[in-house]
């Protein structure tokens, strides 16, 4: 695993944390949905009867993937806080921390450091080549 890897897990694992939290949505909109329909004829043998109850167990384990993803990513973002600090240049420290742990674009970071995209790719490079991590 290189230094971009290594930095870029965070993202990653925030990634999943959204991408659950946008399943637990789309699970409560079904569950908001969910209506028993009143008819005078004999219910199906084979119709599930716990539907309500599948989509609230799939929730709770939902929510709970995502209490471990984020105690996960507290400990990794506060592993690379660590290996960011090690980086001499206090520029470079500023780049990695808006990069890896706020997760900013590249434009993002060249407007709030008040360079040029190309020149914020440069210091990139150059503040990947000063990470050492174990």
């Amino acid at each position: 695993m290189n230094a971009k890897e290594y930095l870029g897990q965070a993202y990653r694992i925030d990634l999943r944390i959204h991408s659950k939290q946008e399943q637990i949505k789309s699970l409560n909109d079904l569950a908001m949905r969910a209506t028993n329909v009143i008819s005078d004829m004999p219910g199906s043998a084979t119709r599930n009867v716990h539907k309500m109850e599948d989509v609230v167990v799939k929730i709770v384990d939902l929510q709970e993937e995502i209490k471990c993803d984020i105690s996960k990513l507290v400990d990794l973002k506060s592993d690379i806080m660590a290996v960011i600090k090690e980086v001499d240049s206090p520029e470079q420290q500023t780049l990695l921390e808006l990069r890896y742990l706020c997760f900013k674009s590249w434009e993002e970071i060249a407007v709030a450091m008040g360079y040029t995209v190309r020149n914020i790719y440069f210091l990139h490079r150059q503040a990947l080549k000063n990470v050492t991590f174990h």
